[in-house]
This record gives C-alpha cells, sequence and structure tokens, in this order.
C-alpha cells in the first residue's frame, strides 16, 4: 500500500501534467498515474502530425513552450512536455493502469496493475484516444486492419482503404499515397471533414479530384477479407483488392472507469458525464475530470488549448 495523498491525478498526458503542476504549486501532495508512457495519447499520434495549434496554446502550467515553426510537430510536443514533467520534477508513475475507484470513508481507495493508494480526491484526465470506435463488420479483427496511423513508409506499394474524412484519414490517406501506396478512401458523409485543417484540405480534395486518391463518399464498409474488401455504396456494392485498411473511425473514452466510479453520464449517444463546469466536480463527491474526457462522445469539444484552465478550477475548488 502506498502512502496517501490530497490528490491522485489518473492520466499523464498534457492536461493530467497541467493538474500536477497546479497540485504542486497549491502545496499540495499529488501523484499522476499513467498506464502508458508519459502522454501516451501523443505518442501514438502519426509520426508526422503537425498539430492545428500554435506553441503557445499548447503550454501548460505557464512554461513557454517554443518551437521552431507556428505550429508544433509531435517530435516538439513530447520533448516540450517530458522537459516540463523532468524539470519540475512531477510526480508521476507510468505504465500503471487504474483499476478501480472505490469510496473508502472521506477517501477514494484507488487500485492499479501495481499496488494500490488513498487519496482525498481524484482527477480523472484520461482523454479519449485508448479506444477506438469500431466498424462492427466481419473482418474487424484481421491484421491487416489498425485504428491507429503511425508511419506512412509500412504501406509503400500496398492498397490501402483508409476509412473517415477527418484530419486523421486525411493524413493517413496523403502520407501513404506520397508514399507510393494505391489509396482509397471510404467516406460516410458526402464531403471531406469541415474541421480537416485548413492547409490540408484542399491537398485532399484536389488528389481526390484528379483521381491520385479513389474517394467513395456515402459509402461504408460492409466487410473486409484477406485479400479484399466490400464496400456499400449509392450504386451498390463494391468489392476491390486490398492489402491494409486503416480505420480512422475515431475513439472514445473510457467509460467502463467513469461509470464503475459511479459517475453519472446522460443517457443519449453522447453520453456526456454530469460534472459542475465552475468546479469540475463530477457527481461524486471530491471526484473531477479534466480535459477531453469531459465531452463524452463528442470528442470535438474540448482540446489541449481549451481545457488547460480545468486544473486551475479543480485546485482552486480542492484548496477551499
Amino acid at each position: 500500500m502506498n502512502a496517501a495523498f490530497d490528490v491522485l491525478i489518473i492520466g499523464g498526458g498534457p492536461i493530467g501534467i497541467a493538474c500536477g503542476l497546479a497540485a504542486k504549486r497549491a502545496g499540495l501532495s499529488y501523484i499522476i498515474i499513467e498506464k502508458g508512457c508519459l502522454v501516451n495519447s501523443l505518442y501514438n499520434y502519426p509520426l508526422y502530425m503537425t498539430f492545428f495549434s500554435t506553441s503557445e496554446r499548447l503550454e501548460v502550467g505557464g512554461i513557454p513552450f517554443v518551437s521552431i515553426n507556428p505550429k508544433p510537430s509531435r517530435p516538439e510536443a513530447l520533448e516540450y512536455y517530458r522537459r516540463v514533467t523532468t524539470s519540475e520534477a512531477l510526480n508521476i508513475n507510468l505504465f500503471e493502469e487504474v483499476r478501480e475507484i472505490a469510496p473508502h470513508g472521506q477517501e477514494y481507495f484507488i487500485t492499479t496493475t501495481k499496488t494500490a493508494y488513498h487519496a482525498r480526491h481524484v482527477i480523472i484526465a484520461t482523454g479519449f484516444y485508448d479506444i477506438p470506435n469500431l466498424l462492427d463488420v466481419p473482418g474487424e479483427s484481421l491484421p491487416k486492419v489498425t485504428h491507429y496511423y503511425k508511419d506512412p513508409h509500412y504501406y509503400a506499394t500496398r492498397k490501402v482503404v483508409v476509412v473517415g474524412a477527418h484530419n486523421s484519414a486525411v493524413d493517413a490517406a496523403l502520407e501513404t499515397y506520397r508514399k507510393g501506396a494505391q489509396v482509397t478512401m471510404v467516406i460516410r458523409e458526402g464531403e471531406i471533414g469541415k474541421r480537416v485543417k485548413y492547409w490540408v484540405k484542399p491537398d485532399i480534395e484536389n488528389r481526390i479530384r484528379e483521381g491520385s486518391i479513389k474517394a467513395y463518399f456515402h459509402s461504408t464498409i460492409k466487410s473486409i477479407e484477406e485479400q479484399t474488401v466490400t464496400i456499400n455504396t449509392p450504386d451498390g456494392e463494391v468489392t476491390f483488392a486490398n492489402d491494409f485498411v486503416i480505420a480512422m473511425t475515431g475513439y472514445q473514452p473510457d467509460f467502463a472507469l467513469l461509470k464503475n466510479a459511479g459517475i453519472q453520464l446522460s443517457d443519449d449517444a453522447k453520453k456526456l458525464p454530469v460534472y459542475n463546469p465552475l468546479t469540475m466536480e463530477t457527481n461524486m463527491p471530491h471526484i473531477y475530470l479534466a480535459g477531453v474526457v469531459c465531452g463524452g462522445m463528442d470528442t470535438h469539444i474540448w482540446f489541449i488549448e481549451n481545457s488547460r484552465e480545468h486544473a486551475d478550477k479543480i485546485i482552486q475548488s480542492i484548496k477551499i
């Protein structure tokens, strides 16, 4: 059994780090528990990803983020959050997953894959990147299918299907195409997503228009086979040869962790967790939410840049 803490923070991403900084500066005892590596979700982003936000909008704790370009890259962000963590000597345990949050008198008893903790307050800042939204079609479990895209070189010269029309899908389509892949996009909507980065959107639209990248709009995957893919289109079923499927269908928060902790979720498809927007406290006393997890299935509401303030709100509420 580890020592008791004033605050236990679940999630070692940018917002979890921001919460740790705020707790430390407030003189509270705290620990951050992260089930993967430091800023695990950012680590799993595509190798060559560029952020939509400028570097100052990604800063936490008022610590400057100096970037070579106006919009920082994934390696720059990883380096920034690593330096923040190490220079501030934040108390963080990596590769340790929280399994249960249970009330224990005036505290909470938190069980992990390695040990257990007592804490007076719990902050859940787990993001949404660990659980993909599945296609729920035959063949989705084949090794050729992935819900995480990392490096375009792996797909050089192969026949690749990219599912989706937003930033992750567009990046995967363009990058694999430029490494020599034969790319086909399968898009449920009738156009490329409106939230696609403004400097990328004309590129993908032009590649589709000229036929360099094939796109089926108003279409969905019906089944995935070892060497083919079958899709539903407005003109009927189409089957074509395929080596890999990159399903950029989005992700969702760990709702099981929230529900098991007693946090209420809305009954609609958005599964919005209940919390006080002034303090970020949930219906469970002394359990708080921070970051993207606050949006439930609507994962485009919160970003690093507009949820950094959650840390100060929470710590201010705890100190009262």
